[in-house]
């Protein structure tokens, strides 16, 4: 069983991806930097436990609550609903995709047949879209191939591990209601809760200030580093490819204010937009030092990406005050 006319979103970012192919089954076709910034997606937290293997950087607000703000924005409803039950979890999308409808996951990709490196990150989510005897048929990020495949056993796995910013067999659908959206007005309540957030973080290693206690947590991660080649490396990869953070969530934010640029036309769209084309770089030259920590183990190269960090979070509390005011 496979719902027909699909039409997958083309995305970067998991999150974005599954929800984006949600949204184009309601006829709403948004680029993927308007849903992140409608989702009021800016963010960041470093986030260290003891049964972590090591610290997680991430550079979006927490998981769901993108999924949830574009509802929000967007005067949709959202359906999300959560079991224990492993037999139920998949009873109940099995029964929406056989009433046409798709479904968002959240999961745990390490159990993904279709992911070429495996890692256990429980806060990734696809679109499922079909089902055979054997495997469920997924649309996932272009980087992950799109239209994918897995088996049922592994799915079952990836929606029911536990660990980390897992849930309980987590899915969720999007309907209409009888409530139009006004893209312009989205932009501009999207943007001014976006930043007032980060500006105002509830503890230091959130938001803006979160940046600038990494930039001193990331030589203490690297003098006590059990295995400074595999931390490092798979952080850089995480950053800019598999969607938690780094240069690839504020491209999107920088390309959202373009958007809304074009749209608004405020000049303080235009100088964020600016500001986040820097920004943008210097948290690409963040991920490319910690490769260049795997590869050398050389502690010049974490100095030079503290140094940074301050820098990067004195901009973006700069920025999004401005922003906080449109």
């Amino acid at each position: 069983m496979k719902i027909e006319n699909l039409k997958p979103f083309d995305g970067q970012h998991c999150e974005t991806t599954a929800t984006g192919t949600l949204l184009k089954q309601l006829d709403i076709e948004l680029s993927e930097p308007m849903l992140f910034g409608l989702g009021e997606g800016l963010g960041f937290i470093f986030w260290n436990m003891k049964s972590m293997n090591f610290p997680f950087i991430g550079e979006r607000v927490k998981p769901d609550a993108l999924t949830q703000n574009i509802a929000k924005n967007l005067n949709l409803d959202l359906i999300v609903k959560e079991t224990s039950s492993i037999q139920k979890a998949w009873d109940s999308v099995k029964e929406l995709i056989d009433r046409g409808q798709l479904v968002g996951l959240k999961l745990d990709c390490f159990h993904l047949q279709y992911f070429s490196r495996p890692f256990h990150f429980a806060g990734h989510y696809a679109a499922l879209y079909g089902y055979d005897n054997e495997n469920a048929f997924l649309v996932d990020t272009k980087q992950q191939g799109g239209q994918v495949k897995t088996s049922l056993n592994s799915l079952s796995l990836a929606r029911a591990e536990k660990g980390p910013m897992s849930s309980k067999n987590l899915y969720y659908t999007l309907r209409k209601t009888d409530k139009k959206f006004d893209l312009k007005t989205a932009i501009i309540n999207a943007i001014r809760n976006n930043a007032t957030e980060h500006i105002n973080p509830p503890i230091t290693n959130i938001g803006y200030k979160g940046i600038y206690k990494t930039s001193s947590e990331i030589i203490k991660w690297f003098k006590t580093s059990k295995d400074i080649e595999n931390d490092f490396k798979t952080t850089a990869m995480l950053m800019e490819k598999a969607g938690t953070g780094g240069a690839l969530f504020r491209n999107l934010y920088r390309d959202f204010l373009k958007e809304g640029y074009d749209i608004l036309k405020l000049d303080k769209l235009k100088a964020g937009h600016k500001s986040f084309v820097e920004i943008a770089e210097l948290w690409a030259s963040v991920s490319q030092l910690f490769e260049k920590v795997s590869q050398t183990k050389d502690f010049k190269y974490i100095q030079q990406a503290s140094d940074i960090l301050k820098i990067i979070s004195e901009k973006e509390k700069k920025t999004m005050e401005m922003l906080a005011t449109i």
